[in-house]
């Protein structure tokens, strides 16, 4: 799924993992809407019903295709969500892959803001949301955990359809699937049915991009040179083989083994390309190294050697990533603030809240990579913030143009209440919601108190507020402190101009299934573009 922007600006991938849950907006409830359904009797059968090969489901079937399917994967969307709707292709497109396979799995899908009672029931909270009933459970349903394309609905049912490791009964097998791929997991356990063998069939369940067998026999045991249970990853790259071995007190925990994969299955130093860029980020390693080189040039080529040699002492804390400034690469420049000039260079990404770290001046040695490196790890460095300049005219328009360097100055001003519009150019939400901005800064353009504003936070970085989504809406009041107050509400100009009126709060009115916001599609724009259940 793709939101808006082009798919390779840096910032736009990096932050989709760290992504709340979507905004909530107008909260009206649709109760009356479908009591008249109802009456109408247009809802009351429980009938399966298909569309594209999804079952349409609602609250007087949804009992019966549970009783009906082992597997039923339901997506919960809205109507009026963007990114549920570029969802509906992939969706419908699994759900035949899934038929003509014969598989007992089974794709559903339950308009949320129409079906509140089951929305309600399953405590959803955002669009769209995806969960796995298995055998006719509707108590505990499995969150969707795996990637939003079709490719990615397919392989995570047919994991849990089947075995989700392959048994290896013999050295020639294990030979065989060891040999098959250029990624391999094979996880050693004397006894099949223990605590930490079931762990490892989850994770299995959950890691679909990989293969997993599982082993027993004892001369497998012999042959991979193992005593204890262990899970050994096999990789046609680097070291080869990488063992993880199982800790007799404490076992497997899941979530540990899925990330010790994520980082070990990468290779230690990484090209950023089309092929790799979600690997890079699905690993969530918290730092990215970055050398950015044309290779084009003989002589840029050969500082890949110190590069590479610095990255193994940071495995697993920082991740190494050449950028071909001449190639796929290219598009990110912008996001650092260079052109292809400026290579070779080296930046460090801390991807918590995207600051970037330079060297004082490029030196290209192992030692003096890894020595830098470990000074921002230490907090030994600051970083290097982006700002453009500030136009001539940025405060004689009603809606004043604030840049890095600007923002403290009229942000933090103890005798104004100002109201910033965090914004990307090319955000659809943001260039819908762009009219009610000019509207509310024209009505308190006069206002010696209040400021609206609008910051490019794509070409502007501030030291203490990092941006997750676009857009967002800080509200500064005056007085000391450096106060700030997130907006959280519907964006229109009337609910703009209560909250301004009301001192920068709005009363509270819950909903249980939240609602499309005027001028927007109910959803903050993601600071990505990644294929990604966050970003939806």
């Amino acid at each position: 799924m793709r939101g808006c922007g082009t798919r390779l600006v840096w910032v736009l991938v990096l932050s989709l993992a760290w992504l709340g849950p979507a905004l909530g907006g107008e909260e009206e409830e649709d109760e009356e809407v479908v009591a008249e359904e109802e009456e109408e009797g247009e809802v009351l059968s429980d009938e399966l019903e298909e569309e594209d090969g999804v079952l349409v489901l609602h609250e007087h079937n949804f009992a019966r295709a549970l009783s009906e399917h082992r597997l039923l994967l339901v997506e919960f969307y809205a109507p009026w969500c963007g990114h549920c709707q570029r969802l509906a292709p992939a969706f419908a497109q699994a759900a035949a892959a899934l038929r003509d396979e014969s598989s007992p799995a089974r794709l559903g899908k339950v308009d949320a803001t129409a079906q509140t009672a089951l929305a309600n029931e399953f405590s959803i909270t955002s669009y769209p949301t995806l969960k796995l009933f298995r055998d006719g459970n509707r108590t505990h349903p499995l969150a969707y955990t795996g990637r939003m394309d079709a490719k990615g609905i397919v392989g995570w049912m047919q994991r849990r359809a089947g075995p989700s490791a392959t048994l290896l009964q013999d050295p020639d097998t294990a030979a065989a699937f060891v040999g098959s791929q250029d990624l391999v997991v094979v996880g050693f356990f004397k006894d099949l049915e223990s605590e930490a063998a079931q762990v490892f069939y989850e994770v299995a369940g959950d890691v679909v991009d990989m293969p997993f067998g599982v082993a027993e026999a004892t001369e497998l045991f012999e042959a991979y040179g193992l005593s204890a249970d262990t899970v050994c990853l096999f990789k046609k790259f680097d070291e080869g083989r990488t063992d993880f071995p199982v800790d007799p007190a404490q076992g497997l925990d899941a979530a540990e083994l899925t990330q010790l994969l994520r980082v070990h299955r990468l290779e230690l130093v990484m090209e950023f390309t089309n092929e790799t860029s979600d690997h890079i980020f699905g690993a969530k390693i918290p730092h990215h190294m970055l050398l950015f080189l044309n290779k084009s040039s003989s002589g840029q080529l050969e500082l890949r050697d110190g590069f590479r040699a610095a990255a193994g002492t940071f495995r697993g804390k920082v991740l190494f990533v050449v950028v071909d400034v001449a190639g796929y690469g290219a598009d990110v420049l912008p996001f650092f603030g260079l052109t292809p000039a400026d290579a070779p260079t080296l930046r460090l990404v801390k991807m918590e809240n995207n600051r970037k770290y330079q060297m004082d001046q490029d030196v290209f040695s192992e030692a003096a990579i890894r020595t830098f490196i470990q000074a921002v790890l230490d907090g030994k460095v600051k970083p290097r913030l982006l700002s453009a300049e500030p136009p001539e005219d940025w405060d004689t328009r009603p809606v004043k143009v604030l840049v890095g360097k600007t923002f403290e100055q009229v942000a933090y001003d103890e005798t104004k209440n100002v109201f910033v519009k965090f914004y990307a150019p090319w955000c659809s939400h943001c260039q819908a919601m762009a009219a009610a901005w000019e509207e509310l800064g024209e009505r308190y353009k006069d206002h010696e108190d209040i400021v609206i504003a609008e910051l490019d936070a794509t070409a502007n970085e501030l030291e203490n507020i990092t941006i997750h989504g676009f857009p967002t809406l800080h509200y500064f009041p005056a007085g000391p402190g450096r106060k700030m107050v997130e907006y959280k509400s519907t964006r229109d100009l009337e609910t703009f101009s209560k909250f301004l009126e009301n001192g920068g709060t709005l009363p509270e009115e819950p909903s249980a299934v939240p609602k499309p916001p005027e001028n927007s599609t109910g959803r903050e724009e993601p600071l990505g573009t990644a294929e990604s259940r966050d970003e939806l």
